[in-house]
């Protein structure tokens, strides 16, 4: 009786372990062979080149066997010769992650090889296609920053209709000039209308409209604007180490999903399988929050946790962005950057 005990005891610990335990086994065999066969894998990433080449690395170590070739640019640039390559028959990435915007063109030209990662499981749904063409890798929050010498944390706008107050006008506000996700997240929260109308008194209080995140928030914490629109990591990576910088989450927070990609025609599918289950493991994705970056793991947390926590989400889903074109236009026309 007393062993019976015992061994329901054990079987109950197994099967209450918490799905984490579950989430990562050993490589799919076939895949490794067909991985060795191949060994190579040609990696292109929108990350930046430092931690692109940490991640590129750490998966040529765990797979000595593949020898990975990275390739960076940005968003735009990427799109552009994803699609030049193609047109002249080309295909050689495997693996491609990079901003939402990248899935429906690389889809129309069927450039995109549905995959669902066994790691797919522990990410939530909002952050993974339905078809499996793509999961979210890390993701950007757009959050309000400010500097904390000069606003005070009570003054600081807790609601988008605060930031319409007359203090806030007249060069106060750094936006970005390719804060897309911004506009598109707000018009998925609100309708198209509401949020055009609410962008346009947005524009009305004459925010600084400037490329890059980085470069605006280091314009912060010198005190050239008191108030920021830009992602949350951005700005809490200045944070942390007591910058005199800070930001708060107007709700609904837009969130920009950037996904991972496994290419249709890639030389080396195997490898980039591989690849794409690696960046989605718990060990590569515990990887990003030493980027100070965002995971999508349900059992990883970014640090610290109050980046992807404590408020209402809009995330903006990459086959959500059919009308994207229309939405860059409308931006640029409000900020009159066009």
């Amino acid at each position: 009786m007393k062993r019976f005990k015992v061994l329901v005891a054990l079987f109950a610990a197994i099967f209450l372990l918490p799905v984490t335990s579950w989430a990562q086994g050993s490589p799919d065999p076939k895949l490794i062979k067909g991985a060795k066969k191949e060994g190579r894998l040609v990696y292109y990433t929108t990350m930046n080149l430092t931690q692109s080449k940490v991640v590129a690395d750490k998966f040529q170590e765990k797979y000595p066997f593949i020898k990975v070739d990275l390739f960076r640019t940005g968003g735009g640039p990427m799109l552009n010769k994803v699609l030049t390559e193609a047109r002249a028959g080309k295909h050689f990435w495997d693996v491609l992650s990079g901003r939402g915007e990248l899935v429906i063109p690389l889809k129309k030209k069927k450039l995109l090889a549905a995959y669902r990662s066994p790691e797919a499981k522990m990410i939530p749904e909002d952050l993974r296609g339905k078809k499996g063409y793509w999961t979210g890798y890390y993701v950007n929050p757009y959050a309000l920053g400010y500097n904390t010498i000069n606003v005070k944390k009570a003054d600081v706008p807790k609601t988008y209709e605060q930031l319409l107050h007359p203090k806030w006008k007249g060069g106060k506000i750094s936006i970005d000039t390719e804060a897309f996700g911004f506009l598109s997240g707000l018009i998925s929260a609100w309708g198209k209308e509401k949020a055009i109308s609410y962008f346009k008194k947005l524009a009305a209080q004459e925010p600084v409209p400037m490329r890059g995140n980085t470069n605006r928030t280091q314009l912060v914490m010198a005190g050239e604007f008191p108030l920021i629109i830009a992602y949350a990591p951005t700005i809490q990576r200045q944070t942390s180490i007591g910058a005199p910088i800070d930001w708060v989450a107007l709700e609904p927070v837009p969130v920009q999903v950037n996904p991972v990609m496994l290419s249709a025609k890639g030389a080396h599918p195997n490898a980039g399988k591989l690849f794409v289950d690696f960046v989605l493991s718990k060990e590569g994705q515990q990887r990003l929050v030493g980027f100070r970056r965002i995971p999508v793991r349900k059992d990883v947390k970014p640090d610290p946790a109050r980046l992807f926590k404590g408020y209402k989400r809009i995330v903006e889903s990459p086959d959500g962005y059919a009308d994207f074109n229309e939405t860059v236009k409308t931006y640029q026309t409000i900020l009159g950057l066009r």
